[in-house]
């Protein structure tokens, strides 16, 4: 399993789908999964820290956790079938709970998890840091945003179909 970092949501051009953007930490590897509007929003809010008046439902569901007394000590991104990511839930007592990527990864934001992909599909689904930026540690998180946002102008989710 490799740690990713949430680098952000972005719309796809012309289709106007919502992307969460991982990478790959450490590594040279951006890993783009197509998300529904709500979890779009819900990532965000939760990446600028933005309370909402009333709790939303991953909200909800992380403060479930905490006052039933446990923890969530990971996310995995841990399948990708036909272009559907998978995802599980791991706790402190070592239950998994099998969920979405996108409902995971906003639960993980709020609770301060870690997420994690498996190197398979890294490899089948992650798209390659431009070599230019590779050695580059002090390259600011916002201009990888823009270029990857440049990238997403041109990518399709046909792009990845290997079938």
């Amino acid at each position: 399993m490799r740690e990713v970092d949430v680098v952000g949501v972005r719309v796809e051009m012309p289709s106007s789908q919502p992307i969460v953007l991982l990478r790959e930490v450490g590594g040279e590897r951006y890993l783009p999964i197509w998300i529904g509007a709500a979890e779009a929003s819900a990532i965000a809010f939760a990446q600028q820290g933005m309370e909402p008046p009333r709790p939303l439902t991953h909200d909800l569901f992380a403060e479930t956790i905490r006052v039933l007394g446990h923890t969530l000590s990971q996310v995995r991104i841990v399948n990708l079938t036909d272009g559907v990511f998978e995802a599980i839930l791991v706790f402190d007592d070592k239950t998994e709970i099998s969920a979405r990527p996108s409902d995971s990864i906003a639960i993980a934001l709020r609770t301060g998890t870690p997420v994690y992909c498996t190197e398979e599909i890294l490899a089948e689904a992650g798209i390659p840091v431009p070599e230019s930026e590779t050695g580059a540690d002090e390259v600011q998180e916002e201009e990888e945003v823009e270029r990857f946002r440049e990238f997403l102008d041109q990518v399709t989710p046909e792009d990845f179909d290997k079938t």
